[in-house]
C-alpha cells in the first residue's frame, strides 16, 4: 500500500466523504439516500475539497512543506476550495431560480422535455473547512501507515 499512498489516500477520504453525506442525509431524512453515495457534488463535508487537501497534505508530511511539488499541490487545492464556494454555489442559485421559473412556466404534468436543474452543486464555506478538516486527518492517518 505505501507504493500508491498518494493515490490511495484521496481516493479512501473521497469515499469515507461519500460514506459520511450518505448516513447524514438518510439519517436526517429518515430514508437511505442511495443516490448520494455516487453524487459528490454539494453538502457536508465538501468531497473536492477533502479530496485534493487529503492529498496535498501527504505530500506535504511524506516530502516537505517546502517542496515545489507541495506548493503546486496547495495552489491546487486553494483553486478546488475556492471554485466550490464560489462558481458552482452560485451555478446552484441560479438553478434553482431556473427551476422556480420553470414551475411558474409550465405545468407539473407539461410534456416540455425539460426537467429540473441540480441546485446543489456547491458547498457553503462551512462545508469546504470540514472538507479541509477530513483531509488533512486523512493524511495524518496515512503518513504513519
Amino acid at each position: 500500500m505505501k507504493e500508491f499512498i498518494y493515490l490511495t489516500c484521496p481516493f479512501t477520504t473521497l469515499i469515507l466523504c461519500q460514506l459520511i453525506k450518505f448516513m447524514t442525509e438518510s439519517w436526517m431524512a429518515g430514508t437511505l439516500k442511495w443516490g448520494r453515495l455516487f453524487n459528490g457534488s454539494g453538502g457536508m463535508p465538501s468531497s473536492h475539497t477533502s479530496f485534493t487537501f487529503s492529498l496535498t497534505s501527504l505530500i506535504g508530511l511524506k516530502m516537505g512543506f517546502e517542496t515545489p511539488i507541495f506548493a503546486l499541490a496547495l495552489v491546487f487545492s486553494i483553486i478546488v476550495a475556492y471554485d466550490a464556494m464560489g462558481l458552482r454555489r452560485e451555478s446552484g442559485k441560479q438553478a434553482a431560480a431556473i427551476n422556480q421559473i420553470f414551475d411558474e412556466v409550465f405545468s407539473k404534468d407539461s410534456e416540455s422535455g425539460m426537467f429540473h436543474l441540480k441546485e446543489q452543486v456547491g458547498h457553503k464555506p462551512l462545508e469546504v473547512f470540514m472538507g479541509v478538516l477530513l483531509g488533512i486527518s486523512m493524511a495524518l492517518l496515512f503518513s504513519h501507515i
